[in-house]
């Protein structure tokens, strides 16, 4: 028993207007304590900045072998993925899967990406109004990421389908986790028998699972399930970030103002849209001892929910944290994670951003939104469709 009693809530971070706004019910949570027992899900959430990342690097209590999804069904069937996993196998599959995405192997991509983002920044501005989302922020993940992993042209043509039910499946077994499950079962099955040796790409990414796996450094039935952490974090998570990052320079002009006067505030901005408007809102783990928090006890196997889009703008920590100020440099969110299981293309997600928001600059003064609607996805958060409106640079 604890000797400091948890706070319960009954909240739903799962309806609807959570998902497309969960701010105010972060809040709640936050202002409850440190750790709160959801009492629909049956689960231990940490809100706040400093106990998420405390169990962020303390993969050791705070376990990721046991899934890091809500429903235990999900989490069973993804035990021993790159994100399902604890060292030294996790240590080991992260080595190969990290390998053409470390930060010394961006230079290779780099020209590639500055080409297509000048190419389409100068044909988007052109038209004066396009959706942000679709149009612009989809453009570099899909016209070089997925030439990147080496698919079949089937597979290209279903990545963003696919891996946006995957993120769907993270959520409990609602609505749309049940309408998400043949469609991860197609992109499984897809994995398995189609994205195979003589069939992709043979200098991609998948190929170099399977390369990995001939020389005995990965074992070969990993392969199809490493698929997904080529697929599921490349495309979504850039592609919502990117989006974000328009939305608020379009509510904030003085801070685009403020970027196109000093572009070694890229990267700041990239960092400060990530905390604000975190596209990843939460993952689980499960605790392998019992474990205190603020003098509360929470017994061993207990779910634990660390809400990076809580804890990113938690007061404790940053001051004034609803308001976006690229002059922040707020290094320390936890939009990536931390620790063993940091995002591993995160260099890749900071070149396309910044080199978009480089080229966004050089041309584009001001961004209006015209119309928006926000995704309703159970594990990620952001905006499907951002219609902007651009005035030119002098």
């Amino acid at each position: 028993m604890s000797a400091i009693p948890v706070p319960v809530s009954d909240v739903d971070l799962y309806t609807p207007e959570a998902r497309a706004d969960p701010y105010a019910l972060y809040a709640e949570l936050r202002a409850l304590g440190p750790v709160v027992w959801l009492s629909r899900y049956g689960l231990y959430a940490l809100p706040r900045y400093r106990e998420v990342r405390a169990a962020l690097v303390d993969w050791r209590t705070f376990s990721s072998a046991r899934g890091v999804f809500v429903d235990p069904g999900m989490n069973e069937q993804l035990e021993g993925i790159t994100l399902c996993s604890d060292p030294p196998e996790h240590t080991e599959m992260r080595a190969v899967l990290g390998r053409p995405l470390r930060q010394d192997r961006m230079r290779d991509v780099t020209p590639t990406i500055e080409a297509e983002a000048e190419r389409i920044v100068a044909e988007l501005v052109a038209r004066g109004r396009f959706d942000a989302a679709t149009e612009l922020a989809e453009h570099l993940p899909m016209a070089v990421v997925s030439d990147l992993v080496g698919l079949p042209d089937r597979g290209r043509a279903k990545m963003l389908e696919w891996a946006a039910a995957m993120w769907d499946m993270q959520g409990p077994a609602d609505e749309r986790f049940a309408r998400a499950a043949p469609v991860v079962e197609e992109f499984m099955d897809f994995v398995a028998h189609e994205a195979v040796p003589g069939r992709i790409a043979p200098d991609g990414w998948a190929a170099h699972l399977h390369e990995a796996a001939d020389r005995g450094e990965l074992a070969r039935e990993k392969c199809p399930g490493l698929m997904l952490d080529y697929v599921t974090p490349s495309l979504d998570t850039t592609i919502l970030a990117i989006t974000n990052t328009i939305a608020l320079f379009a509510a904030h002009p003085d801070q685009w103002d403020l970027l196109r006067a000093d572009r070694t505030l890229i990267p700041h901005a990239i960092n400060e849209s990530l905390r604000l408007e975190s596209p990843v809102p939460q993952f689980s783990r499960v605790l392998t001892e019992d474990h205190e928090i603020d003098g509360a006890v929470l017994p061993e196997g207990s779910r634990v929910a660390l809400l990076y889009g809580s804890a990113n703008r938690d007061e404790r920590h940053y001051a004034d944290p609803e308001r976006f100020d690229i002059t922040r440099r707020p290094s320390d969110h936890l939009a990536f994670g931390r620790g063993e299981h940091v995002c591993v293309g995160m260099h890749l997600a900071r070149l396309e951003m910044g080199t978009l928001l480089d080229r966004l600059a050089d041309r584009v003064s001001r961004f209006e939104t015209v119309a928006s609607t926000p995704m309703i996805n159970n594990g990620l958060r952001g905006l499907e469709r951002l219609d902007v409106a651009v005035r030119t640079a002098e």
